[in-house]
């Protein structure tokens, strides 16, 4: 059992910024392209998983020689590439999953992934997603995040409506509520303070970072706002 496995996605260059978020010496795992993506940045890879038919010729070549394990499947196949790589990083039973990838990108692959991240198989795990300069937490029952005051958060309601939702640390309170998947209840929510704790009586939430702080105008508007009583976001 390990502590955290990382999952380069395919897609869109990450960046080297990422590189700060991964814990180190973690195992890796990627997704066809993203194998590509994790050696240009200096990354060493556990494993390879995919169809291999969006890396280049040459780096599937280097990979092959380099001795990475490579797990082929058939591009006629039922999953995608990201969610075979993380099907097989739960075989290393970690406790949290960290998934990198490029802020950019197929707009049915990216929502796909967002999707993805939220399935009952991995509700064991507690799950991250690094996305070019944003940050997704998958919430299931409670977690603390640690962001920057005036930092933004949108709060996500995933494959079905989430109940009881409560929240610490952000301008707009949620004390109990009721998000329903498809609406704009939760979104361009605060940090108030350096961290933030959301705990839900049922459901599953997408805390989304877009690695942005709204501007003080905006800010001393919304203290104001909840100073008058109004929870809404």
């Amino acid at each position: 059992m390990v502590d955290t496995v990382v999952v380069f996605s395919g897609g869109q260059h990450p960046g080297r910024s990422v590189l700060a978020a991964l814990p180190a010496g973690a195992p890796v795992i990627a997704a066809d392209r993203g194998a590509e993506h994790a050696v240009s940045l200096g990354v060493t890879l556990a494993r390879a998983v995919g169809d291999f038919d969006s890396i280049s010729p040459e780096a599937l070549a280097a990979l092959e020689r380099s001795g990475v394990p490579l797990e082929r499947h058939p591009p006629e196949k039922d999953a995608s590439d990201l969610e075979l790589a993380l099907d097989a990083a739960l075989e290393l039973e970690p406790r949290r999953l960290l998934v990198v990838g490029g802020a950019t990108g197929r707009l049915d692959h990216r929502l796909a992934e967002l999707l993805l991240l939220g399935s009952p198989r991995y509700e064991g795990v507690e799950l991250d997603a690094v996305l070019g300069g944003a940050q997704i937490h998958v919430v299931r029952d409670e977690r603390v995040l640690a962001g920057r005051v005036r930092e933004l958060i949108s709060l996500l309601a995933l494959h079905g409506a989430v109940e009881g939702v409560v929240s610490e640390g952000l301008v707009y309170p949620l004390a109990g509520e009721r998000l329903e998947a498809g609406s704009s209840r939760g979104l361009s929510n605060l940090f108030a303070s350096p961290t933030a704790r959301l705990t839900l009586g049922r459901g599953v939430l997408l805390a989304v970072r877009p690695g942005q702080r709204a501007s003080a105008g905006v800010f001393r508007s919304a203290q104001r706002s909840v100073q008058g009583g109004s929870a809404s976001s």
